[in-house]
């Protein structure tokens, strides 16, 4: 696995980062068992880097993580986020520093760590502006429970704005063939102010998997429920999209999990995307994306079959974008 550097400031991570969401039940049950055999197999592919949230399962993802790595005696370079009111009404958010501390000093109890490398707010909250957020993060960089901060689902122009206080680490927005509004200024900005580009749903939720995903098999927790893009008839127009990817990947000897992510990588070395799952056997399809070049024939493919804007149907439903910062 090729590595790249966190932030302004940070470690050498991985160039794939490990989304742990999944090891809350986001897209159907799971256990620990299986959470620490995906954690064993991201270690064997040389993923050093794994991000997760306070509001996944409540705390259950990092109690997990923590549990791992106090069993296993490996320690992970962390991303945590904080900020989301967790039992409160859709998309109530607070970024005060008395809730974000109260939220930070449970990651890291939950997590068993003193440091976490890379601390989120993971949704604005509107009545405190970024410039103080921004300050608040400092102290704690300053009192050293954080490396770097970071911020989820904001705007071009909230980087730049917080930037211009301290260094932001990194930014973290969703990105992928079928979801690209980073495009229009983000990724930009990050490489700009020196912050790390994540993006997270990177596979589109499943769909660029080796095997597309089923909608009648979603469990009741499964998040995708009521996602325009997993409606019908969205969600075959978007599959039979999709196969011809799957088949052009194919084609070249990858799978199509491996050339997603490997799209995302030839950005710029400042992406680190973080594919979710918590299987082994998902993981192994597409751990090796970072030893994939692509020609300009294979972008000019790429391009051809999944064009800017191809897919059918919102990334949220109106109930599910609550509390994102829409700039575009």
């Amino acid at each position: 696995m090729k590595t790249t550097k966190l932030g302004t400031s940070g470690p050498k991570v991985s160039r794939i980062a490990l989304g742990t969401m999944s090891f809350a039940g986001f897209y159907g049950p799971t256990d620990i068992d299986e959470s620490f055999a995906c954690l064993d197999a991201a270690r064997e592919h040389g993923i050093n880097f794994l991000d997760t949230a306070e509001i996944y399962g409540n705390g259950l993802a990092e109690s997990v993580i923590g549990a791992y790595q106090r069993q296993t005696g490996h320690s992970f370079n962390l991303a945590t986020k904080g900020g989301i009111v967790i039992g409160g009404k859709r998309g109530e958010n607070d970024n005060s520093e008395s809730w974000l501390r109260r939220a930070l000093e449970g990651s890291l109890k939950r997590l068993e760590v003193g440091r976490i490398e890379l601390y989120y707010i993971h949704r604005r909250d509107w009545s405190i502006e970024i410039e103080q957020v921004t300050e608040t993060l400092v102290k704690f960089q300053q009192e050293g429970m954080i490396g770097q901060f970071g911020f989820s689902e904001i705007a071009p122009s909230s980087l730049r704005r917080a930037a211009k206080v301290a260094p932001v680490g990194a930014v973290q927005n969703e990105y992928s063939l079928w979801t690209r509004y980073p495009e229009l200024g983000l990724i930009r900005a990050c490489h700009e102010t020196g912050a790390s580009f994540v993006p997270f749903s990177p596979l589109g939720r499943g769909m660029f998997a080796e095997s597309s995903p089923n909608p009648s098999n979603f469990s009741e927790s499964d998040f995708r429920h009521g996602t325009p893009r997993f409606i019908e008839p969205n969600f075959t127009a978007n599959i039979r999209q999709i196969a011809g990817f799957r088949e052009f990947a194919h084609s070249r000897g990858w799978t199509s999990a491996a050339a997603a992510l490997a799209w995302i990588l030839d950005k710029g070395d400042h992406l680190i995307p973080i594919p979710g799952t918590r299987s082994s056997r998902h993981l192994a399809e597409w751990a090796s994306a970072s030893d994939i070049s692509f020609t300009d024939q294979d972008r000019a493919e790429i391009d051809r079959l999944l064009p800017a804007g191809f897919a059918h149907g919102d990334r949220y439903s109106d109930a599910q974008i609550v509390g994102i910062e829409r700039y575009c």
